[in-house]
């Protein structure tokens, strides 16, 4: 894995959430997202978040209809809050969700939702 000097205390809170597949509410660039995490990794030395966004604020205004078109990934360092999500909040995925290569630019994978509905981890 690329060498990183610092990972954001929010990594463990994405990390868990993740393992135990529970939504969080993030804050990214100023707008309040519903996100279930599926992976965390590195790009370009920097901690990236794969998350698959039900709710909440859009850069767009709106969520796509599409289901297939909800992924986000984010930069775990450039997200300013992070909450667990109401309990009543499910946990969703879509079909082109890809385990084995769940980022499509990715130095290296961490941690992500496996098909057998464990999370795999090299951390």
């Amino acid at each position: 894995m690329t060498e990183v000097t610092t990972i954001p205390s929010i990594w463990a809170l994405l990390r868990d959430a993740l393992r135990a597949r529970r939504p969080v509410e993030v804050s990214y660039h100023g707008r309040r997202r519903l996100i279930c995490p599926h992976a965390l990794g590195w790009h370009n030395e920097r901690p990236m978040l794969l998350g698959y966004q039900t709710g909440g604020e859009t850069s767009t205004g709106t969520l796509d209809a599409d289901p297939r078109k909800r992924w986000r990934c984010m930069y775990v360092d450039e997200v300013d809050q992070i909450v667990t999500a109401d309990p009543a909040s499910r946990w969703e995925s879509a079909d082109n969700y890809n385990p084995l290569r769940p980022f499509p630019a990715i130095d290296a994978v961490a941690v992500a939702i496996a098909l057998d509905d464990q999370a795999r981890s090299g951390d």
